[in-house]
């Protein structure tokens, strides 16, 4: 177990980028002897309409997770079409590629230990009224297109997801103040290899 996280720890601190695209490559970092994994939450127009971003955000936040890259931008119709291509033989997907491009969405990247497992609890399932009382879409959503976020499924995905919507240089790693006390010590210690 120790070798492993010691290999991880090697690995991470490569920082790959893609020199053609300035993008990174990875999710998974190392920086203050804890993994952790990177994942990419997209606050959707009606979330920014309704005046719920900052609610989003710090439910977050609260969690334990850690804001890496954030960003307001209004999604070009390209991005959105190699966004949800999964979608498109779907009869919605010109209306979910309008309503995405309608006004500006906010991007996040979001750190932390199973950071990608983690969001999509704390969002909840696709349609909001299904999504249990206490999730994001639970409390905030009745609808499967006006779902108030989009969270990477997996960190395959998730990878890709940053490397489409981030550039490098707009991430950021830093130590959050509160670290010692969102993982016990027996989690930090294993991570680092001690």
């Amino acid at each position: 177990m120790r070798e492993k996280h010691a290999k991880a720890k090697k690995e991470s601190k490569k920082g790959k980028v893609d020199s053609e695209s300035n993008r990174t490559e990875e999710v998974m970092l190392q920086g203050d002897g804890m993994p952790k994994e990177r994942t990419l939450v997209i606050i959707k127009p009606d979330a920014v309409n309704r005046a719920l971003i900052g609610e989003i955000i710090k439910r977050f936040e609260v969690k334990g997770l850690k804001v890496v890259g954030m960003k307001m931008k209004k999604l070009n119709i390209e991005e959105l079409y190699k966004h949800y291509e999964h979608h498109k033989d779907k009869p919605f997907f010109n209306e979910l590629v309008s309503f995405m491009a309608s006004i500006p969405s906010v991007l996040l990247v979001l750190e932390g230990k199973e950071a990608v497992a983690v969001v999509r609890r704390m969002v909840g399932p696709t349609l909001g009224r299904e999504a249990m009382p206490g999730t994001i879409r639970g409390d905030f959503s009745m609808s499967i297109q006006c779902n108030v976020v989009h969270a990477s499924e997996n960190v395959e995905i998730a990878k890709k997801e940053i490397n489409r919507f981030f550039k490098k240089e707009e991430l950021y790693d830093y130590n959050r103040i509160d670290f010692e006390w969102v993982y016990a010590e027996r989690e930090r210690k294993i991570a680092s290899g001690k």
